[in-house]
């Protein structure tokens, strides 16, 4: 089995694929933290992978995407240790993608925005924006070749939350959810409504000037944990897919065969 580890700011998640790489025989989170170790990682890991029947000794292979440099040490001493298997890390020299990155400096793409590439290249077709709703935003473009062709970086809508909360002292910390109007007759409906339909804008404005900027259409995929609320309330986004990135790291996987 292969086990494939993304590692974001907020979360770490965990899949486990089987043998063919078809299916998807476990997935766990864990909070992105800097200072777990890689036995507290293998502890947690090894029970829930045996809640679940599966024997960590029926790993033969490891594949990480980390944007956080600080843990990937942890991860990839888990990998040895738990699994016995060095871990391919996207980013490592000589870890092929199959794809082009056309910026000015490639070595500082997020390795996760990379992946999503990989694998929204793989599955949809035609010049793509993949829009990753995670801790930070990412619109991502991917020409028709699947080349990584740039993109642009938002800050999360939780992230705007809190920053609005944090600098205002008489607003309160909300969490985010679809109003039933624009117009907020209190603070709080007023605050989720300036988030909610101000991010949506953000979205529709950015795919329309990233699209006239490619200079034609483009099908736009996306994923992440917020992904299917904003999925119902604009017809921008054409495909919501939850497990782009594991699936981008099967690909990577395979195109990185280990001898």
């Amino acid at each position: 089995m292969l086990l494939a580890i993304d590692s974001g700011n907020t979360n770490i998640v965990f899949a486990m694929f089987d043998s063919d790489g078809e299916k998807v025989r476990g997935e766990w989170r864990s909070s992105t933290d800097t200072n777990r170790t890689a036995d507290e990682f293998g502890v947690w890991l090894t029970q829930l992978m045996a809640m679940e029947g599966l024997n960590r000794q029926d790993v033969d292979a490891c594949i990480i995407a980390s944007v956080v440099p600080a843990v990937v040490f942890a991860l990839k001493t888990l990998c040895r240790r738990y699994f016995g298997c060095e871990a391919l890390v996207v980013g490592d020299e000589g870890v092929g993608l199959g794809i082009k990155i056309l910026l000015d400096r490639p070595e500082e793409v997020g390795a996760d925005r990379l992946v999503n590439a990989v694998a929204a290249h793989k599955f949809y077709k035609g010049p793509l924006i993949v829009i990753d709703f995670g801790t930070a935003t990412t619109f991502d473009g991917v020409d028709g070749s699947g080349n990584y062709w740039g993109g642009a970086i938002a800050p999360g809508i939780n992230l705007s939350l809190e920053a609005l909360h944090t600098a205002a002292a008489k607003l309160p910390r909300v969490a985010i959810g679809r109003p039933r109007t624009v117009i907020g007759k209190a603070t709080v409906p007023a605050m989720r409504s300036g988030i909610f339909w101000g991010y949506v804008g953000l979205i529709e404005g950015l795919v329309k000037r990233i699209q006239t900027e490619f200079g034609s259409p483009m099908t736009v995929v996306a994923t992440g944990g917020l992904a299917p609320l904003f999925l119902e309330v604009t017809d921008v986004i054409h495909h919501l897919d939850p497990e782009l990135t594991l699936r981008g790291l099967l690909e990577i996987h395979r195109l990185n065969p280990r001898t």
